[in-house]
């Protein structure tokens, strides 16, 4: 729930920073650059201001500014917990029949799972890998049996990568809905032009020259932005996914190996 609220308010944060620079600054500014051009008698300068002036723009810079902040978000929570797989979180071995050359390592199993839970910082024992251990531990402290500790981590493995997916979805919607909303400032501005129409015929096309200036602008920015937001959406898919195998890659040399 917390979470919810902090996306709520990044939502709501975005909306007045975008406002408040919009009727602060772009609107007058390119309401002033599009009447001298009119007073020169020229079309609208194809300056980055004329180019955002509109509504579809605002709301796309909006969408941008929060999928950037659920974006990061993802980062902190992976990078917070990426020095775990550095330490050995499994350091406690206790040995059996020392006096025997064939001598036997047990993991103390129950004495790791309390440790997972009292010694780890707190936020840090959602991460997949505290996750990952602890129920594959338990797992084997209830079955002593390697297979089904193995089957555990490749269970919590694949619930982790459903769990990310499941996550992401809210900014996959951005991704696509920002293209959309520039398609929606392409019809609007198409369905001006045409309204304009007998004002062309008559020999004035300045109306529809700039209705149709609505349609081409919304679309190139909303396609600019949502260029930038998939490649931003792609790094950290890439770095959940290198998570997961380290996640991987950590169990079998810390975990598996050991019981083995």
């Amino acid at each position: 729930m917390n979470e919810t609220l902090k996306n709520f308010a990044a939502l709501v944060l975005s909306v007045i920073v975008v406002h408040m620079l919009y009727i602060g600054y772009i609107r007058p500014e390119a309401a002033q650059l599009i009447d001298f051009a009119a007073s020169q008698g020229q079309t609208a300068p194809r300056n980055i201001v004329v180019l955002i002036k509109d509504y579809e723009q605002q709301i796309c810079f909006i969408l941008l500014l929060w999928g950037c902040f659920l974006i990061a978000g993802a980062y902190r929570e992976i990078l917070k917990t990426k020095y775990l797989y550095s330490v050995d979180l499994i350091n406690d071995v206790k040995i059996e029949n020392a006096a025997d050359t064939t001598a036997r390592h047990d993991l103390d199993v129950n004495g790791i799972i309390d440790r997972l839970d009292k010694d780890i910082p707190e936020d840090c024992r959602k991460s997949p890998l505290v996750h990952t251990l602890r129920s594959a531990l338990w797992r084997y402290s209830s079955t002593d049996n390697v297979q089904n500790l193995s089957d555990a981590i490749e269970s919590n493995l694949e619930a982790i990568a459903v769990k990310q997916d499941s996550e992401n979805s809210m900014i996959r919607y951005l991704i696509w809905a920002i293209p959309s909303i520039g398609f929606i400032g392409t019809v609007r501005g198409i369905g001006q032009a045409l309204s304009q129409a007998d004002e062309a015929l008559a020999g004035d096309i300045s109306g529809m020259t700039d209705s149709l200036g609505i349609a081409f602008n919304s679309t190139l920015v909303a396609l600019l932005i949502s260029i930038f937001l998939m490649f931003l959406f792609h790094q950290l898919q890439r770095l959940q996914d290198s998570q997961i195998v380290d996640t991987q890659d950590y169990c079998d040399k810390y975990l598996l190996r050991r019981i083995r």
